[in-house]
């Protein structure tokens, strides 16, 4: 007899996701559901609003990858009027966007996803001095002694002792597919907890480019980043970009490079190599999706990017299709099994620039048993291209990459390939997704040095310009204006549409990267890219204790509106996992 499983929320830290499974007698999935629980909604809030400070609204999409929506959002605007930024402005935005990147990898790989793969508890077991061998067998980072190892080895255990595991509660230890002996283990919970530390260091690009992190500041038409010639002083000159900043946001980036070369890419290449399985499961749709990112200095040109834009079909890396985000024939989002309503009725999509949010509940009041999969069982939509489900995120930008012929990235994956003695098609996989992200992440931090170079030399030959004012009085504008900005975001491609009418929005539609990867079917029931993914050569040791879908699905990194954590009324955390 079929089971049916429920995961909710299987997100680690990252909001309102909801993952059902249906099993055979054997374990094996043989039917998988993807909901997101909470209804997002900022898009009825910035209907009317004036679209130069939509950005500061649109940002609260997330609470954790806050700037890339507040990119999107100005690109929209200066996308539907016209727009152009400096040349500044946009170095200081890639900087900007590759640190979140790095930032939001590192983040992913050790808190979100490596516990998934890392048994903390088997750390206790582990020889420090082993430990120290095998970490300075793999890489010369400094802080591998095993002394360094046995401080770790004694901070684990007070955790243990103590019977609250804290930031490791929760976890399937002792679960037998756990493969890493007991030194990897420990050499792997050390660095989750240098990361901690790591990353409270990297955020000082956004505060000092953006005033502030979480949510740095943004501004339509450049960046909200005066330039001084000058080293800065106490007031208003000390909040400017300049040569003391300027060489703090140096250290960051060589901070960042370290990491990523000494820890990150070592450890994902380690762990990977006891869990070689994983890399010939977990594919899903098969398609990729990139909409490009990081232009080079002062140019509008697509072939300057350094992500190309496109589309990957059926994993076939030798042709790339064109992508039109503004053709209503290529983009379009459907909500035949979403808790929202469209008023020509479910069965069509609809391209955002007409897009609506009409929410339309019609399932179990919460808490319910079990979805209703044939009817609405999410407030996520399903995004397409030409009616296609797609992938979207690290594995479609590095496979988006690699069809190009971009050398870096090419080196870095057929590098690891060849380490893992895996062929290039294992990067469709489960491990596949988690190895693109560490390789993109040393991509973008070796790239963010030269945009670096770039923004002082034209600082030093006197070009301080980061805005242009020239469109920002309203009665400037067009009556009626539509545009459609979009970034490349450390989950996926991410576009914000507009509709502006007499200075006003009329119309906001984001499609985010969690849409295109964690949407329900559509009005051709086609599982989106989790969906597929979960029914891909997946089988469950243990129904109660559900590893293997935990795996699949944080290797897309999921964020589903995150700002808050799911309770009951009287505040308790609702996290269950149920098998019928």
């Amino acid at each position: 007899m079929n089971q049916r499983i429920v995961v909710d929320p299987i997100t680690r830290i990252e909001g309102h996701l909801r993952i059902e499974a249906e099993t055979a007698p054997d374990g094996t999935i043989t039917g998988a559901w993807s909901s997101g629980t909470m209804v997002r909604g900022i898009e009825l809030i910035l209907k009317g609003r004036d679209p130069r400070e939509a950005w500061a609204f649109a940002q609260r999409i997330c609470g954790v990858c806050t700037l890339v929506h507040g990119i999107a959002s100005v690109r929209s605007v200066e996308n539907a009027l016209g727009w152009t930024i400096p040349a500044n402005a946009q170095l200081i935005r890639n900087l900007m966007i590759a640190a979140q990147h790095v930032h939001d990898h590192v983040m992913h790989f050790y808190h979100l996803h490596a516990l998934d793969w890392v048994d903390v508890v088997s750390a206790l077991k582990a020889d420090p001095k082993a430990t120290s061998a095998l970490a300075q067998s793999i890489s010369g980072y400094a802080k591998s002694s095993p002394g360094y190892f046995a401080d770790t080895q004694k901070r684990v255990k007070q955790f243990v002792e103590s019977g609250q595991l804290g930031i490791f509660a929760g976890g399937y230890w002792g679960h037998p597919e756990y493969k890493l002996p007991p030194e990897a283990n420990l050499m792997a919970v050390a660095h989750y907890l240098e990361a901690l530390a790591w990353q409270r260091e990297v955020v000082k690009l956004h505060a000092i480019f953006g005033g502030k992190n979480p949510h740095p500041n943004f501004l339509v038409g450049g960046a909200p980043s005066p330039i001084s010639a000058g080293p800065g002083s106490s007031g208003a000159a000390a909040t400017t970009v300049n040569i003391v900043t300027l060489d703090e946001v140096r250290d960051v980036i060589a901070s960042m490079q370290s990491f990523v070369d000494q820890v990150y890419l070592p450890d994902t290449l380690a762990i990977a190599g006891f869990y070689k399985d994983w890399f010939a499961r977990g594919e899903g749709v098969g398609n990729f999706l990139t909409v490009g990112d990081f232009p080079a200095k002062g140019s509008d040109d697509p072939a300057s990017w350094l992500i190309p834009s496109g589309v990957i079909v059926g994993r076939d890396l030798s042709h790339v299709e064109p992508i039109d985000l503004r053709d209503p024939a290529q983009v379009q989002e459907f909500v035949a099994h979403s808790w929202y309503d469209y008023a020509g009725g479910k069965q069509q999509g609809l391209h955002p620039h007409q897009g609506e949010t009409r929410l339309h509940y019609t399932g179990p009041q919460p808490p319910y048993e079990q979805l209703d999969v044939e009817g609405g069982y999410s407030w996520l939509k399903s995004p397409r291209w030409r009616g296609k489900a797609m992938e979207v995120g690290p594995l479609a930008r590095v496979a988006m990459l690699y069809a190009h012929g971009h050398e870096p990235t090419k080196a870095l994956a057929d590098q690891a390939l060849r380490t893992l003695e895996l062929p290039l098609t294992a990067l469709f996989s489960t491990l596949g997704r988690t190895a693109a992200r560490t390789i993109e992440s040393k991509v973008y931090a070796d790239q963010m040095t030269g945009w670096l170079d770039q923004l002082i030399a034209n600082i030093k030959a006197g070009d301080a310009s980061v805005h242009n004012a020239a469109l920002w009085e309203p009665s400037s504008w067009p009556r009626e204006a539509k545009g459609v900005g979009f970034t490349e975001a450390p989950r996926g491609a991410l576009c914000h549409y507009v509709v502006i009418k007499d200075g006003r929005i009329d119309n906001y539609q984001a499609v985010v990267p969690s849409t295109w990867n964690a949407g329900p079917r559509d009005a051709a029931q086609q599982p989106g890219p989790y969906e597929a993914a979960l029914m891909d050569r997946h089988h469950l040791h243990d129904p109660k204790q559900p590893l293997e879908i935990q795996r699949t699905v944080h290797s897309f990194d999921p964020c589903i509106a995150c700002a808050v954590h799911v309770v009951d009324p009287h505040g308790t955390e609702l996290t269950r996992i149920q098998v019928r």
